[in-house]
């Protein structure tokens, strides 16, 4: 039961925004009291800590799945680029603008998980990148890194978009491709390029 509910919380937290959604509504959509739930979370803060970190958890075993699967160093990129636009289509405000005005603790901690997840996810891309010829061998791994980072993430939290997700979305491809350009080989920028217009078709 403790699954299906922050299952169920993390549906709604995403689409109505951590803020707005409350243990009643929770509670009807799942047709359950409320009372099952406090059962197991404490209070809402307790439920969104551990709703995030289900969530997280998710995350990242779709990206250990689609690094499995063999693509290459920029199409990685993209099919993980799409699965977040999927996770997050009914989102209407970036979840962690939300996170970090009206939950600051569950977002350090996210945080602090996700520079390291993001951190090796990044480097490995880039280390396979160079391998398959698709980045520049002279690039300086770490620092290409911390710019990614801080693009990406600063576009999540940033209210420049006035919070809107489908916005933000936007700019992270705009993101993946400057990021990508900045590293690729000529082979490599062929290979964008075919990831671009696959993407603006499929989307």
């Amino acid at each position: 039961m403790k699954e299906k509910i922050t299952n169920k919380a993390g549906d709604m937290f995403l689409s109505y925004g951590f803020k707005s959604v409350t243990m009643d509504d929770i509670a009807n959509e799942m047709g359950i009291s409320k009372k099952t739930i406090y059962k197991y979370f404490d209070n809402k803060d307790h439920l969104v800590d551990e709703t995030v970190s289900f969530i997280q958890v998710t995350i990242d075993n779709i990206i250990e799945g689609i690094i499995s699967k063999g693509y290459n160093a920029i199409e990685e990129n993209f099919a993980i680029k799409s699965i977040f636009k999927d996770m997050f289509k009914n989102a209407k405000t970036s979840p962690m603008f939300q996170l970090k005005k009206y939950y600051p603790e569950t977002y350090t901690k996210l945080m602090d998980k996700e520079i390291c997840t993001f951190s090796d996810c990044v480097m490995q891309n880039l280390e396979k990148g160079i391998e398959e010829k698709l980045y520049r061998p002279n690039i300086d791994k770490e620092s290409v890194m911390k710019f990614y980072f801080l693009l990406v993430f600063g576009a999540y939290e940033s209210d420049m978009f006035d919070n809107k997700l489908s916005e933000v979305v936007k700019t992270e491809l705009k993101i993946l491709e400057y990021h990508t350009r900045a590293i690729a080989t000529l082979y490599g920028h062929s290979i964008l390029e075919e990831e671009l217009k696959k993407y603006q078709l499929n989307n």
